[in-house]
């Protein structure tokens, strides 16, 4: 399992020389909305990570699927991408095994090998900074968006809901 999640967070944007904050804050309600307000950021510029597995034709993988957080993800559009037949959420403890972290606190960072990390480009669009959930409900990372890209450089798959541009 993934242990001190936030401090391999701040150990991999220090590395990169990234230029990023690490908020204290109140955890958290359910939503990314109170999230994003206890931040004090727009709710589009959070990070939303999902754990899923995406399974058939012979695929079998854990996948970290990464949007902005006023999106929804097309999880048939995930699967059909990476060469699968569908894709579902992982369990809260398949989540914990993979992440070391609770539903609601997974940063966009794979820090487990089996753990495959994709983002769907419109996460890149619309916002200088990106904020996410740094492991734990009441810790957030606020992060250059072009520091999140070139240092974690995930895979980049379009699995948004709908047709409309960001």
């Amino acid at each position: 399992m993934v242990e001190n999640v936030l401090e391999q967070l701040i150990d991999l944007f220090k590395k990169g020389q990234a230029q990023f904050r690490v908020l204290e804050h109140a955890a958290g309600g359910k939503s990314s909305q109170s999230v994003a307000e206890i931040r004090g950021t727009e709710l589009g510029q959070g990070a939303k990570a999902l754990v899923c597995h995406v399974k058939g034709n012979g695929v079998k993988l854990y996948v970290l699927a990464v949007l902005p957080a006023d999106k929804q993800a097309d999880l048939a559009k995930l699967a059909q991408a990476l060469g699968g037949r569908r894709a579902s959420l992982a369990s809260p403890d398949e989540v914990k095994e993979l992440t070391g972290c609770v539903f609601g606190a997974v940063p966009p960072v794979s820090l487990h090998p089996d753990l495959k990390l994709v983002a769907d480009p419109s996460l890149y669009e619309r916002y200088d900074e990106l904020a996410f959930n740094a492991g734990l409900l009441d810790h957030s990372i606020i992060i250059k968006t072009e520091d999140y890209k070139r240092i974690v450089h995930p895979e980049l798959i379009e699995f948004l809901k709908g047709n409309s541009p960001s």
